[in-house]
């Protein structure tokens, strides 16, 4: 999910009902301007349904989507939430199992659980090999039969599962089909329910007619605005994104334009989300409560939790009233910072409000024509609101936090459902608390180093390894290669030991005591003798040593490093040998010495000194080890850099774990800015995803071992 280069599109028609907020180029924009007074909003209100009704005309507007039955869940999809496959809440990585329920019942507990899910296997990590979109959905732990199980248990609980398109993702391995026909066919043998199409403004016609084809109605749903309205007729779902908040709230033009169209507002990176769920509720709209974003947790406060729980609450018990096609926004209220919404239900109808001031909002809140036998509820403090009747008019109090919410139901009173007392009961139960009183504080989830314990220690050089010297007040400086994150500045990154917080750049003396490391990394004849000695058969096998054919290395592969070996498979060959993996900082000294140069020979890059890339969509294999020895470092350790990453430290919190990567790799996906990136240079690193040995393995990660010395 990108977000730059963005910049003002104005729209000729009627352009002055739009926000000017920020937007893609080409696109549609997301918001209508308020009224400019309340003088002015019939009017304004006239030329809404004016521009709608005309726009339909214009574009021969086809709503056939939206009718599908096996779609209206579309409308209900009320709180989504993209996550991460890595996320640990989702998958034991020590039982090898999926955790659905795990997963669902820390988001029922903390904001009372989601309506649709977007399950991400792809990005960022996509591009350290010319694995493709499909080869890592295909790669997740126990393959697609698991897959499949997984789904259906986030079905049985009510959750519709989402997909991305890796739209750009044009660099890795081809495919036979076209991707629209491809993807859909992999949605239906997986049993999904939907696509957010990643950097898209639209997902494009040909997905809904391929999903036509193989008769499976699927759920479109682009990560940025609608290129054009006509899009609307099969993109049932959207995002608002960068809706450049102003304090009378934007109305939704797609929402208004379809009234059956599921908006969910994602503002990922904000920790306070206030504007983002005022909207919302104003608008009738969804949330995409995003936490896990690429391994940064951004956990969404308590106070903003306490206001989705409520909402949503509001919003099931009354799942029809937010797709109603005479939805009216700005209805006339009795104070000058409070606005509502109006959402008629059959019989019923209900009206949002929010207070977009800072101070609590009291007393007389609107007037509405008096109608015969109704009754009034306070839908956010669960209960019955006497009218006080004035020139023939119901005036109705009630009390709004500062940035708060409120919501009224108007009933006729022979039409008061059965449960409607339990649901008014819970609404009062929860509002006995203030939303002030949950804390709004956020804080970055702390992270752990994974222990890599020493080895015995030696006198004598190892064969086949190199002494490196010990060092007092080495100057270790890195900087993480990740594309996203400096939002969060505090949580990006990985936490080391003397951090108080997770971050990109590292910047630190630490005193290094001497050790030995490969002066190569291990071959996959060093590992085939590894296997010989010990059986080693990891649990989960899946792309193990992919490279090999009938349990060992192919002829004339024996000096080049071996792959497709996991973070485990790695420490069980270190283990059996005596061995342990460097940590980052024992790595790239060895590599860099006390001079702080760029590569292990100097500040100059040289590509005579290591593999040249390879930029193709097939991949060769590595380069063997000893092919450049003038890419010696300064200690006569080789093949540092562009031949294999190689595993380092692990960093582990509450929901992610990942792998410091460093020296890069010869191969360089190309057609699009979002493939793993390459760190050549010493003073950098990659950040991979950690998830499960099946996906984690990869034909450019290999690894060294180090032994601590006397």
């Amino acid at each position: 999910m990108k977000n730059k280069y963005y910049f003002v599109v104005l729209l000729f028609l009627n352009c002055s009902l739009f926000a000017q907020v920020p937007i893609y180029s080409g696109a549609l924009k997301e918001v209508f301007k308020a009224p400019a007074n309340a003088e002015q909003r019939d009017q304004w209100l006239a030329d809404l349904r004016k521009w709608r009704r005309e726009e339909k005309i214009r574009i021969k507007y086809d709503s056939t989507a939206y009718s599908k039955p096996a779609l209206q869940w579309v409308k209900h999809t009320f709180i989504y939430a993209q996550m991460m496959a890595h996320d640990r809440y989702f998958y034991d990585a020590s039982t090898h199992k999926y955790t659905v329920t795990h997963y669902l019942n820390d988001l029922k507990k903390r904001y009372g659980g989601i309506d649709a899910v977007l399950i991400w296997p792809t990005y960022p990590n996509i591009g350290v090999d010319n694995r493709n979109q499909f080869d890592l959905t295909a790669d997740l732990p126990g393959g697609k039969a698991a897959v499949r199980q997984m789904i259906k248990d986030f079905k049985r609980n009510g959750v519709h599962v989402f997909f991305p398109i890796m739209i750009w993702d044009h660099g890795t391995n081809s495919i036979k089909l076209i991707m629209p026909r491809a993807l859909v066919k992999e949605m239906k043998d997986l049993g999904a329910d939907g696509m957010n199409g990643d950097t898209m403004s639209g997902v494009s016609e040909d997905f809904y007619q391929a999903a036509q084809s193989e008769n499976y109605p699927l759920a479109f749903q682009p990560e940025l605005n609608l290129k054009d309205l006509k899009t609307i007729e099969w993109n049932t779902l959207s995002w608002g994104y960068y809706w450049g908040y102003e304090f009378k709230p934007g109305v939704s033009v797609y929402k208004w334009f379809e009234h059956r169209h599921q908006v969910n507002i994602t503002n990922r990176w904000a920790t306070d989300k206030t504007n983002d769920l005022q909207y919302a509720f104003f608008n009738g709209i969804g949330y995409n409560s995003w936490e896990n974003i690429w391994s940064v947790w951004n956990q969404i406060p308590d106070r903003y939790a306490e206001v989705i729980r409520r909402i949503a609450a509001i919003y099931r018990y009354f799942p029809s009233a937010w797709s109603n096609r005479n939805w009216e926004p700005f209805i006339p209220v009795l104070h000058q910072n409070v606005f509502a919404s109006k959402f008629p239900d059959n019989n019923k109808t209900i009206y949002t409000f929010i207070n977009r001031d800072s101070t609590e909002s009291s007393g007389r809140q609107i007037a509405l024509p008096l109608t015969t036998n109704a009754k009034y509820y306070d839908l956010w403090n669960g209960k019955q609101i006497i009218p006080q009747i004035k020139d023939n008019k119901a005036v109705l109090s009630f009390t709004i936090e500062g940035n708060g919410y409120s919501a009224l139901l108007v009933m006729n009173s022979d039409a008061k459902s059965s449960t409607l007392t339990g649901f008014l009961t819970k609404m009062n139960s929860r509002s006995k608390r203030s939303l002030k009183s949950f804390s709004a504080a956020w804080n970055p989830i702390p992270q752990q180093i994974t222990t890599i314990k020493n080895t015995i220690l030696s006198a004598a050089t190892p064969g086949g390894m190199i002494k490196i010297p010990a060092i007092n007040d080495y100057h270790f400086e890195s900087v993480g290669v990740m594309i996203e994150g400096n939002e969060l500045p505090t949580a990006v990154g990985v936490q080391h030991e003397w951090e108080s917080h997770p971050s990109r750049s590292q910047k630190h003396n630490i005193n290094i005591k001497s050790f030995y490391i490969d002066q190569y990394p291990v071959t996959n004849k060093q590992f085939k003798q590894f296997i010989n000695a010990t059986k080693y058969h990891p649990i989960d096998d899946h792309n193990f040593l992919k490279y090999w054919a009938n349990g060992s290395y192919l002829v004339g592969s024996e000096n080049q490093p071996v792959t497709w070996v996991s973070l485990e498979d790695a420490r069980a060959y270190a283990n059996w040998a005596g061995k342990r993996l460097p940590h980052e900082w024992e790595w790239q000294y060895a590599a860099q010495g006390n001079d702080g140069r760029l590569y292990p020979w100097g500040n100059n890059k040289d590509n005579s000194k290591y593999p040249a890339p390879d930029t193709s969509r097939v991949m060769r294999k590595p380069t063997d080890v000893n092919a450049y020895p003038l890419g010696v470092s300064l200690f006569g350790v080789m093949d540092m850099v562009g031949n294999v990453w190689q595993w380092t430290d692990e960093y582990v919190d509450l929901h992610s774990r990942s792998a410091i990567l460093k020296g890069s790799s010869y191969y360089h996906a190309q057609t699009s800015g979002w493939y793993f990136p390459a760190a050549l240079e010493l003073n950098k690193y990659g950040k991979y995803l950690l998830m499960a040995p099946s996906l984690d393995r990869a034909a450019t990660i290999g690894f060294r071992c180090a032994v601590d010395s006397k």
